[in-house]
């Protein structure tokens, strides 16, 4: 029994922690054409200015590895937006009646939510072409984020999120 709530515990420390990822991409877009990139010269990431670092430090290093240079005169070009919210609280009230024969119980429950509110933070990808000035691919990223971690842990956070993001470009590709 020990053994089972351990793993459950783990279980649910870990689903907590995902990363979710919707894509949106261009299906007719011959990904290969496409070796060199930089960002938007005025682009507002909505990050501190340390977390901007770190994510772009760790999209760096992702599409080093994907054989793509970072370059003045790209093919194409880099926009990332964030935001950040507070996850909706699961507060609920259950009431019950039930019975069986002639005795007859009840019962009332409440759930409070203990500690802070979660935050969620939402960063949006999107590659665009630097000749057609197009969208031709595109994801959205979904976190839990915590303001008080330090900056090795905020640094770890960012790269499991790029990691997660770009395991999907380019589409079609199995990794």
């Amino acid at each position: 029994m020990r053994n089972i709530c351990t793993i459950l515990a783990a279980f649910l420390l870990v689903s907590c922690n995902a990363v979710r990822v919707n894509y949106d991409y261009e299906k007719d877009t011959d990904y290969s054409s496409y070796t060199t990139y930089n960002y938007y010269p005025d682009m507002k990431a909505g990050l501190s200015q340390l977390d901007t670092k770190r994510l772009l430090d760790a999209i760096d290093s992702t599409m080093q590895v994907k054989g793509m240079l970072l370059v003045e005169e790209p093919d194409f070009f880099v926009n990332i937006t964030s935001s950040s919210m507070r996850a909706p609280r699961n507060n609920s009230v259950g009431l019950g009646v039930g019975g069986t024969g002639r005795n007859v119980g009840g019962g009332l429950s409440i759930g409070l939510p203990i500690g802070q509110p979660d935050l969620e933070r939402v960063i949006q990808f999107d590659f665009v072409d630097s000749q057609k000035d197009e969208l031709f691919w595109q994801a959205i990223s979904e976190s839990s984020y915590k303001e008080n971690l330090s900056p090795k842990a905020r640094e770890a956070k960012l790269k499991q999120l790029v990691d997660k993001v770009f395991s999907k470009y380019p589409p079609g590709r199995k990794n």
